[in-house]
């Protein structure tokens, strides 16, 4: 498609005319990306959000599960079962504290896993 007609169509789509400079195959990527998103549908309303306080600097929440001080979390691992309780500045595992469940997933398998995903917390372990 000619750079003319994918910034008219550019135009119609945004109500707006294109960025100065931009390249040719960035802005058939995002007449591509609007007229997907037309008949698709969007980006899902958290995702704009999140975008949006990253484009304007804003702290942003990290992804993933939260976990309240008082949880505790029960793994088995190799016919042992391993206990962690969350605490609110990290987490308590045979009598130590850890900033993060991978360092305890770490100690335990002696292997880096993700720690949400051997406590079962997301994905399959």
């Amino acid at each position: 498609m000619p750079r003319s007609s994918l910034i008219d169509q550019y135009e119609h789509l945004i109500s707006a005319p294109p960025p100065k400079g931009i390249s040719t195959p960035l802005l058939c990527r995002l007449v591509a990306y609007e007229v997907q998103a037309a008949r698709y549908g969007g980006l899902p309303l958290r995702t704009r959000n999140k975008l949006q306080a990253i484009a304007s600097n804003q702290a942003v929440a990290p992804a993933g599960p939260s976990l309240r001080s008082g949880t505790r979390l029960v793994r088995d691992w190799n016919g042992v079962t391993h206990v962690v309780d969350v605490l609110k500045s990290g987490y308590r595992y045979q009598g130590r504290i850890y900033r993060s469940l991978s360092a305890i997933a770490r100690e335990i398998t002696g292997a880096r896993w993700s720690g949400p995903r051997f406590f079962g917390l997301k994905g399959t372990s």
